[in-house]
């Protein structure tokens, strides 16, 4: 009785970690239209809008990151065999820091550069991420590059990524450094929030028995979305809608 029980137990678990995996793809690829996107009621407010809004920046800020696919299945990467809640504070602190470095800078800063460009590469975090994952660049490159300076460098690229769409907007001069930076707090608060729900569903799924062969898929998964998003990305570059 007790082996019909854990058989019987385990085969519940595999099914929950194939529809994790599962869950996880149709996410990566349903979410690369609405990454770094922004809804046409969030964009007339703030184009409508003018002096400090604090509040509601960092509303907008905040929901960005709950809706922002691309920065989360990076994250998912980033964290995916980190256990130690010391070692994932260090690398989404870097990831914040970056991020945060590159939204600042762009919006107040007016630095440009092509949106399509800059969200290919995001696409390339993710890619290069679920490579690193799966041990595929230390073999192909024979040695190991340093995680933590790769989570930094692709959190430039993301909070760039985000700068690009701002810069789209027609931003008012009147409270808009507070307001950006407003914006950029709420980023991190979403980004605490959403964070905290992943890591509770990924230590149930490293708790199950199959956790080690799903965690393949997973990855596999996340990286066919990062290439699905540079595919996305470069042929609105070369391209674009209505040429």
């Amino acid at each position: 009785m007790r082996g019909l029980i854990r058989r019987a137990t385990g085969w519940a678990v595999s099914r929950i970690d194939a529809r994790l995996v599962v869950l996880l793809g149709l996410l990566s690829l349903t979410g690369l239209a609405l990454a770094h996107g922004v809804s046409d009621d969030d964009k007339a407010f703030i184009e409508g809008s003018s002096g400090l809004n604090l509040i509601p920046y960092i509303y907008l800020g905040a929901k960005h990151m709950v809706t922002g696919y691309d920065h989360l299945l990076f994250l998912v990467g980033v964290i995916f065999f980190l256990y130690r809640m010391k070692d994932v504070g260090k690398y989404v602190t870097l990831f914040a820091i970056g991020h945060s470095t590159t939204l600042l800078l762009g919006v107040i800063g007016n630095i440009h550069a092509n949106p399509y460009l800059v969200d290919a590469v995001i696409g390339l975090s993710v890619v290069y991420k679920a490579l690193d994952n799966l041990g595929a660049l230390r073999r192909v490159l024979g040695f190991q590059p340093n995680p933590k300076a790769a989570v930094l460098v692709f959190g430039f690229c993301h909070g760039f990524g985000l700068a690009t769409k701002l810069q789209e907007l027609s931003l008012s001069k009147e409270g808009m450094v507070p307001n950006i930076v407003a914006f950029n707090v709420g980023v991190e608060i979403g980004q605490l929030l959403a964070l905290s729900l992943i890591l509770l569903v990924m230590n149930i799924w490293r708790r199950s028995a199959s956790f080690e062969r799903t965690a393949v898929a997973a990855n596999a998964a996340l990286m066919a979305a990062g290439f699905v998003l540079i595919g996305f990305q470069l042929t609105q570059f070369f391209v674009p809608i209505g040429a």
